[in-house]
């Protein structure tokens, strides 16, 4: 039997067996004990935050008045933190050859169904400009592992023809990378290359369930893959992003061993998790979602988000176009900070429509909208759609970036850079009567900036983006 211990570089410690069915047991217990769970939200008011443990119960809690209290902490917690900023994000699948045997994707190596594509360095360039010209301004890059066919050579050859194409007043100045665990060595070439967040979903962190959900490859390495997160901090990486696939597994388990996760970076490496994901389990070409037992309604899912804001406040929360409209507009009052808009999740797309014959998607999206559209409905929300890099770019990520959100003083940066993409987003790119609408929560957020002399050279350089120029940022 393993000893917990969060502070451990061995998976089987950190995300420790024992420790989760203890606490699933606690929270079971403890359900409907009024007393401790208003004890703890009480404790989350503070905003730093609450253990695995803690969270769990939250999760589990049956009460009806302290349920209706966690979800309007976190709606306030979300507000405190990230105001009404959204930033906006697009995956570009580069290719979907796979050596693993994953039984919920179909990216899997026995799937002769699927088209399987690999984007050339000019079919990238071409897609980098599709993404420029709707207006986004940070990719999420994604690859099947397949040590012939994607190599990290691959990799970073395509991270460095993304930033290099300057279309228009068009640029990607932030790519973050979605890749199977590698070597501390290919994470140094990562950082090399200048990627923004290092991103890997651990699916489920059950282990034994883990093994027979990715019964062949590489990714079959359980402790391989969970300790992928501090070879890429070891490399100089400190912006990480975590995720869970919910419905492959309890849901309650891995809730809780993605807390854990998030509790074992703080304490190994000063520094939690820059993202956390929140996918669920959707249809897609040779799977079928009905075969997941554990897969979660609405209700569970609007609760998960709602308390992993409140157990990690300072972590920014993503939602794809895996989720409709309905269920995006509800999460995003509750704790998420990213969203994607107008994504394809087939290798290629963006420049030209994927013929139906030659599909080659990961999954079925839910949310079918342009860019254009999602800016424009996230404005009517009262949200401000940012494409902000700024913190990426001025070196504030880690614990610099932590150290500033937790301060409060991120708003003197965030709110402002957040106006000024929109800003360029709306001079360029946006519709009529997207531009009527974001003009009027640029000039009502501007008045928001508490610091008076940002605030005055805010409103400087919107005028300066109007009259042509761009790429301003604090």
């Amino acid at each position: 039997m393993c000893k917990y211990d969060p502070k451990s570089m061995k998976a089987e410690e950190f995300i420790n067996h024992e420790e989760i069915e203890a606490s699933l047991k606690y929270a079971d217990e403890n359900k409907n004990n009024k007393e401790l769970i208003d004890s703890i939200i009480e404790k989350a008011r503070e905003g730093k935050g609450v253990t695995h443990r803690e969270a769990l119960l939250l999760l589990d809690c049956e009460l009806e008045e302290e349920n209706e209290e966690i979800f309007k902490l976190a709606k306030e917690i979300k507000e405190r933190f990230y105001g009404r900023r959204i930033v906006m994000f697009a995956p570009l699948y580069l290719s979907n050859y796979c050596v693993n045997g994953c039984v919920y994707c179909p990216y899997h190596y026995k799937n002769k169904h699927i088209c399987r594509k690999k984007l050339t360095q000019e079919e990238i360039k071409n897609e980098v400009i599709a993404l420029q010209d709707m207006g986004h301004k940070r990719l999420a890059i994604e690859a099947g592992e397949d040590p012939v066919n994607n190599p990290i050579e691959y990799i970073l050859d395509s991270i460095k023809t993304i930033y290099s194409i300057k279309h228009k007043n068009g640029a990607i100045r932030r790519v973050n990378v979605n890749i199977a665990a590698t070597t501390v060595e290919n994470y140094r070439k990562l950082k090399e290359a200048g990627i923004g967040t290092y991103i890997l979903f651990q699916e489920t962190y059950h282990k034994e369930n883990y093994e027979a959900l990715h019964p062949t490859g590489p990714k079959h390495n359980y402790a391989y893959h969970t300790e992928a997160m501090d070879r890429a901090m070891e490399a100089g990486i400190d912006d990480v992003g975590l995720g869970v696939l919910y419905g492959l597994n309890m849901y309650r388990y891995d809730f809780t061993g993605i807390i854990m996760h998030a509790e074992h970076l703080e304490a190994a490496h000063g520094v939690g998790p820059h993202t956390i994901s929140v996918p669920r389990i959707c249809p897609a070409d040779d799977i079928d979602p009905e075969e997941f037992k554990d897969a979660i309604s609405d209700e569970i899912f609007e609760k998960i988000v709602a308390v992993l804001r409140i157990a990690v406040p300072y972590t920014g929360m993503i939602v794809s176009t895996r989720e409709s409209k309905k269920s995006r507009e509800k999460v995003l009052e509750l704790g998420i900070s990213q969203i994607s808009g107008a994504s394809r999740t087939s290798v290629g797309g963006y420049c030209e429509p994927e013929p139906e014959e030659e599909n080659s998607a990961q999954f079925d999206i839910s949310d079918n909208r342009t860019l254009d559209e999602v800016v424009n409905w996230l404005l009517g929300l009262g949200y401000i759609p940012s494409f902000c890099t700024a913190c990426y770019r001025a070196g504030r990520t880690g614990d610099r970036f932590m150290t500033l959100l937790k301060s409060g003083q991120i708003v003197n940066c965030c709110q402002p850079n957040a106006l000024m993409t929109l800003k360029e987003y709306l001079e360029d790119y946006a519709s009529e009567d997207t531009r009527i609408k974001g003009e009027a929560v640029i000039k009502e957020e501007l008045e928001k900036i508490p610091n008076p002399k940002v605030k005055a050279i805010a409103s400087e350089y919107l005028k300066e983006l109007h009259d042509g120029k761009r790429d301003f940022r604090f």
